[in-house]
């Protein structure tokens, strides 16, 4: 799946208002109830600026909203999350980006308000509220540096004291304690617990936990791990996929590979071996000739490049 999909897909699951409010509280608040799903917003997720070029460029942020408060429906805060799969070293420009645009915005909302009396017209100020950004990393290896601006810098020494600094908020999501994976509530904790497993021991105990967003986590589920099982259970019956759990869903995934096996046979199995190899995953084949219930699983993994 091509970059922007995954990013299509990472949106709309965290798009969800009880998802993004479960992912505020969990990494900000201990998991808390601070933010209702009920209090949120959809923000603008896109700023304008003008670059060298003289051209009007656009920077957009993964997901973007705003906290409200229920009683008056001012805005308390906008809160952004970014998706990262990769460290990227740049990552505290960026947030600063999107921040500074987003301080801009609020600038921009003020309001010119004309004197009835002397014609003189005067600016009103609307309310600063804060910006806070997440970057939620999935990649394989811990995120250590940048955490800051000072990270992405090469900042000669007797300038330092003048260089202002910028500090972005990255929860490292497979590095979570099983404490912190227990504060998210939501169909996010799914998404969480499965990293967190996969790093600390390479197998995935699934939970009881039932879904709220099939859709959705299913093919965040495929873009993340790149496994296409997740989407190969998915009905477009959303009666039948309502209420199920991950155990349901990866009893699924098993018989959809045996139902691949049996349907092509030796010769699908043969070009498994094929790709396998050409892809360096020796300790892969190995397996799969010793196990039948994980050369089924590969057969499933892989049968869309197979056939």
């Amino acid at each position: 799946m091509a970059l922007g999909e995954k990013d299509i897909t990472q949106k709309n699951f965290e798009a969800y208002n009880d998802v993004f409010a479960d992912i505020i509280n969990g990494c900000l608040f201990d998991g808390e109830e601070v933010i209702s799903e009920n209090s949120l917003m959809d923000a603008q997720t896109y700023s304008q600026y003008k670059a060298d070029d003289s051209a009007i460029h656009e920077q957009e942020r993964d997901v973007a909203k705003y906290w409200l408060d229920k009683k008056c429906c001012l805005r308390l805060a906008l809160i952004g999350v970014e998706n990262q799969l990769a460290i990227d070293t740049d990552m505290p420009l960026r947030i600063m980006g999107y921040d500074g645009s987003a301080y801009r915005d609020e600038m921009n909302q003020d309001e010119l308000q004309t004197c009835q009396v002397t014609g003189q017209k005067r600016r009103v100020k609307n309310k600063r509220y804060p910006i806070i950004t997440l970057v939620l990393y999935f990649g394989k290896t811990p995120w250590k540096k940048p955490l800051c601006l000072y990270d992405s810098l090469d900042i000669p020494p007797r300038l330092r004291d003048f260089v202002s600094d910028y500090k972005i908020n990255v929860i490292d999501v497979p590095r979570l304690t099983d404490e912190q994976v227990g504060k998210f509530v939501s169909d996010f904790r799914i998404i969480a617990d499965y990293f967190v497993q996969i790093y600390n021991t390479k197998e995935y105990q699934p939970s009881k936990q039932k879904i709220r967003h099939v859709d959705g986590l299913l093919k965040l589920m495929s873009v993340l791990t790149n496994d296409k099982r997740y989407m190969e259970v998915y009905s477009t019956d959303l009666n039948e996929m309502e209420g199920l759990d991950m155990c349901e869903v990866l009893d699924r995934a098993e018989s959809r590979g045996k139902e691949i096996g049996k349907k092509y046979g030796i010769e699908m199995i043969n070009k498994l071996y094929a790709l396998l190899l050409a892809k360096g995953l020796n300790d892969d084949v190995t397996k799969a000739i010793q196990d039948k219930t994980y050369c089924d699983y590969l057969l499933n993994k892989y049968h869309s490049a197979l056939v």
